[in-house]
Order: C-alpha cells, then structure tokens, then sequence
C-alpha cells in the first residue's frame, strides 16, 4: 500500500477538431427552451448541438466514470431585460444511460461566461458529472434537458428539452466484470507421513456451503488420494486425508469436476516417507524440496507525482516504484497481481476521483524464471482495481519479477491549488 500526491493544477483538453470536421459524438437535435415566466418571453424553438464525452470509454464494472456534457449551441435567449453580465450563468442537465446500464446521470456547470447582450442567444456551456459502472456490456449516452440558470436581478431558469422523442446517442462505453481474486488456500497439520496414513487438512477461503474435493498430486497429475467435504459458514472444510499413493507430493483443494486456478488453492507440499527397512548394507538418501511462498515487495514508500499548473488543466506523470514479486511455491497456480487508489483529497476536502488515475504496467522476469510475466493493460486504475501484472498457471511455476507501471493523474480544470493526497493499494493472489 502507498501514498499518492500530486500538486493540483487541470487537464489537458481534447485535440481541436479540423477546420470543417465534426468531433466525434457531436449531435443536433430539435429543441424548445421555455423562458422564465417573470421574462415575459415566448417559447425558443431551434436546434441543440451537443456533445458527450467520457474519460474511460472501457471501464470495468465498480469504476468511476467522469462525463462532459457540452451544449455547444442552443436556441435559449437572454432572458432579462438588458445585459446579462459576466459570470451570472450556471448550467444543470441531464444525461440519460441505456443498454447495458439504464438511468440518469446529473451534470453541473462551473459559473462562467462573457457578458451576453439583450436578446442574444445564451453562450456555450460545459457541465461534468460522475457515475459508478454496475453493468458489463455497452452503454450508450444521450443528451437529456438542461437548464440554463441566470442570477441577475432575479434568479431566472430556462429549461430546454428535445422536441423529438429522444436526441441521438452522443457516446457509448463498453464495461467488462473485474475478475475476482482467488483465496482459496490449504493448509497441513504435517508435511510428510508413512504410507497410508491420515494427514488433517484444513481448506479455506471457499464459498459458504462450496462442496471441496482435498486431493493428493504428482506434479500436475492428481493421484487416488481423495476425500470431499462441504465448507462451514466461514468458507472452511477440515478433512482427514489417508495417503495411500506413494507418488503424491503435493495436496490441494477446490470445487467442481476438476483443480482450476479460478477454482483452486495452490499445492501444499507432502512427502510419502517409505518406513519399509533398507536392505542389509545399504542406506536410503531422502531430500526434500520445501515450498515457499508468494509475496511481494515495493522499493520506496510514497509516490510523488509531478505539479501541473492552476488553469486549463495538465496531467500529473510519476511512477509507483518498482514492486518484485517472488514465488516459490513449486504448484501449478499462476498469480495476478492488482491495483486500486481511493480518491485523491486535498484542501478543504476537496477530491479528484480515483478514476482520474490512470497507469501503463510494464513487468520482466529473472533470469531463471519459469514463468512469464505479463503486464495489465494501460487505462484506468480506479477505486475498484485494476491488473497491474499477472503470470499464468502451468504444470511448474515460479521465479521471480520486477513490475513497474508509469502513471498519470488527470486533474480537472480550475482545481483549486493545494497537495491532494490518495491511497494506492496493491494485492497479490
């Protein structure tokens, strides 16, 4: 587990569309804007365009999301009677979700524009909000209504709603699960035994009421020695298991038909020890390998990322620190190794959401090593987690792996200055 900091500043904005080219998700739709009564004014009929924008267009389900709505243009008239001033307009509105995820997402605006004259059309807007993925699948992103709401004299709302019966999909986003760590374990009340007798084994971290073989193995093989058990409340089965197989060397626990590393603890070693009497002149030489563990260590302690400026926004580079990951168990389990940060605080309780961090993992094994490693993919790190680097299940594995991944912190525009500080925890299975 480590602390991040960062300097606020803002983020960099989206590349300027070419002269004559339409941004992407950039739609028109049909709008009527209903002016205050206390203005006197008819309905505005004309067109909206708009645009939706997300940070993460392939979150996974537990992340954060942040949206842009952009009302770019709107049929919507000054609403007083003279000169709106400047920074008098706020805006609200309404992003309505599909698909896989249905509802609707409020988005708000900062109090900002240039001073609108009598009777001209109300200025561009651009309002932020966020939302928690609870789907997998696509989800698309509709323009909903907005209100356009100004402080001058009077507090004055001018609601606008699309004329047609929905305005186009403007964005879309596709969300995947985030695969579960696995805490299935076994334990042994001893490591070796003569032929046929029982060892107590202890298997944890399943499902309450998980049926559970415990099975003996040869390397990869399994071996006749099996019992099965149903786990207590706790996820917990203790069984008796007689090794009657003079080739088992290892014992393992999981559910279904079959071992699986979704399914299954990591082998614990065991050795069948023949109490049979040498023959007369001869002496019988036993090694045994032990197994170790699986852990992890990381250089440093606190991640300091780079300051940006106060204004339009940056992003906040660093790295997290090189992170060496060791197996020496000697079973057939891969590992995975995951990440998540808590939001970034800072003055006045003021946050930027975990989601705003994004990372690109890069891992290598020693020399050595009979695994790979392979690093996650580049994108969002969140607060639900993300795979930083993982090696896969095969009949022996082991080594060990240094894992680094350079990371960027998206501040949004005008944050206020001040050090906001997050928690990036790292977990290991």
């Amino acid at each position: 587990m480590a602390a991040l900091a960062a300097t606020a500043g803002g983020a960099l904005g989206a590349p300027a569309a070419a002269e004559g080219e339409v941004p992407p998700g950039q739609v028109d739709f049909p709008t009527q804007c209903l002016a205050p009564q206390e203005a006197g004014l008819p309905p505005a009929d004309g067109q909206s365009t708009a645009r939706i924008t997300v940070d993460d267009p392939a979150p996974r389900v537990g992340d954060t999301v942040t949206v842009t709505y952009q009302v770019l243009r709107t049929p919507a008239r000054n609403p007083v009677g003279g000169e709106l001033p400047a920074d008098t307009l706020t805006p609200t509105g309404r992003i309505l979700l599909a698909g896989a995820q249905s509802g609707e997402v409020t988005v708000v605006g900062a109090k900002r524009n240039d001073p609108v004259p009598a009777g001209a059309p109300l200025p561009a807007v651009t309002m932020t909000g966020t939302f928690t993925v609870t789907a997998p699948g696509e989800t698309t992103l509709t323009p909903g209504p907005y209100t356009l709401h100004t402080r001058h004299l009077l507090d004055l709302d001018t609601a606008c709603t699309a004329a047609a019966a929905a305005a186009p999909v403007s964005a879309r986003l596709t969300a995947a699960d985030l695969p579960t760590a696995n805490l299935r374990s076994v334990f042994l009340a001893s490591a070796h035994g003569r032929p046929k007798a029982p060892v107590r084994v202890t298997a944890a971290g399943f499902p309450p009421g998980a049926a559970v073989t415990v099975a003996g193995r040869a390397g990869a093989a399994e071996t006749a020695d099996r019992v099965r058990a149903t786990a207590d409340g706790l996820g917990a089965a203790v069984v008796e298991l007689p090794v009657t197989d003079r080739a088992t060397t290892a014992v393992v626990a999981y559910e279904g038909a079959a071992w699986s590393a979704r399914q299954g603890s990591a082998p614990a070693a065991y050795t069948v020890v023949d109490a049979a009497p040498p023959p007369s002149g001869t002496r019988k030489v036993t090694a045994t390998v032990e197994p170790g563990g699986l852990g992890m260590t990381q250089a440093g302690e606190d991640i300091t990322l780079g300051a940006v400026a106060y204004g339009d926004g940056a992003a906040a580079p660093g790295r997290i620190g090189t992170v060496t990951v060791t197996d020496a168990r000697g079973g057939p389990a891969g590992w995975s190794l995951t990440g998540k940060v808590s939001d970034f605080t800072g003055p006045g309780g003021i946050r930027i959401p975990g989601a705003s961090l994004t990372w690109t993992p890069s891992c290598a094994a020693a020399p050595g090593s009979l695994s790979p490693c392979t690093p996650g993919s580049a994108g969002v790190v969140g607060p639900e987690g993300a795979l930083l680097a993982s090696a896969p299940d095969a009949p022996l594995v082991g080594g060990t792996f240094t894992i680094d991944a350079a990371v960027t912190l998206h501040v949004p525009p005008y944050t206020p200055p001040g050090a906001y500080t997050a928690v990036l925890t790292l977990t290991l299975s």
